[in-house]
C-alpha cells in the first residue's frame, strides 16, 4: 500500500472524530486549548489502537479467510463508508459540553470502531500495521483538535460534508483494492 493511499484511509477513517470534535468545540462556552488537546488524544490514541487490535485478529485468521480477502476488505470499507455517508444524513448528534474520562472514553471507542474493521482488512493486505496505526492515529489527532477549534468558531456546517467526504474516499478505496485484485485495475 502507497503512502497516498494511508493517508487517504487516514483521512476517510478520521471523519467520524472530527465531526465529533466538530461538535464537542460548539458545544463549550469557552474554549481552552487543554479541550483540543484532549480531545485530539483520545480519538487520535484509539484511531491508533483500534486499527492494530484489528490488524491482530486479521493476521491470526488470515489463513483461514485468504482466498476471500479482496471482497472482505471491499465489503467492510463499503459498509464503514456507507454507514459514514447515511449518518451524515442524520441530525441526531447532540452536544455534550462534557470532557471527562467517560464520556471521552466512550465517544473515542465510538469513532474508532471503523478503524478495527480497517485493521483485519490491513492483515489481509499485508500492511505493515505501525506505520499504517501511527499515521491514522496522527492523522486522527491532527484532525480533531482542528475539529474542535473549527466547531467553536464555524458551527456545524462542515461536519456532514466531513462524514460524507470520509464514507466515498473508503469506499473508493474498497472498490480500488477489489478490483486490483480481479485484474481489472492495475496501477
Amino acid at each position: 500500500m502507497h503512502f497516498a493511499e494511508l493517508l487517504l484511509i487516514a483521512v476517510g477513517l478520521s471523519m467520524d472524530a472530527f465531526a465529533v470534535s466538530v461538535c464537542k468545540g460548539l458545544s463549550v462556552k469557552e474554549l481552552r486549548p487543554r479541550h483540543a488537546l484532549l480531545v485530539g488524544l483520545y480519538f487520535g490514541g484509539f484511531q491508533a489502537l483500534m486499527p492494530l487490535l484489528g490488524w491482530l485478529l486479521g493476521y491470526r485468521f488470515e489463513a483461514l479467510i485468504q482466498r476471500w480477502d479482496h471482497w472482505i476488505a471491499f465489503v467492510l470499507l463499503a459498509l464503514i463508508g456507507g454507514n459514514m455517508i447515511r449518518e451524515s444524513f442524520s441530525d441526531d448528534e447532540e452536544l455534550n459540553d462534557d470532557f471527562g474520562f467517560k464520556t471521552m472514553l466512550l465517544l473515542a471507542v465510538a469513532t474508532s470502531i471503523d478503524a478495527l474493521a480497517v485493521g483485519v482488512t490491513f492483515a489481509f493486505l499485508q500492511v505493515k500495521i505501525l506505520p499504517a496505526a501511527g499515521t491514522i492515529g496522527l492523522t486522527t489527532f491532527l484532525l480533531s483538535v482542528a475539529g474542535v477549534w473549527i466547531g467553536r468558531f464555524f458551527g456545524a456546517r462542515y461536519k456532514a460534508g466531513a462524514e460524507r467526504l470520509g464514507g466515498c474516499i473508503l469506499i473508493l478505496i474498497g472498490l480500488k483494492i477489489l478490483l486490483e485484485h480481479l485484474g481489472i485495475l492495475t496501477l
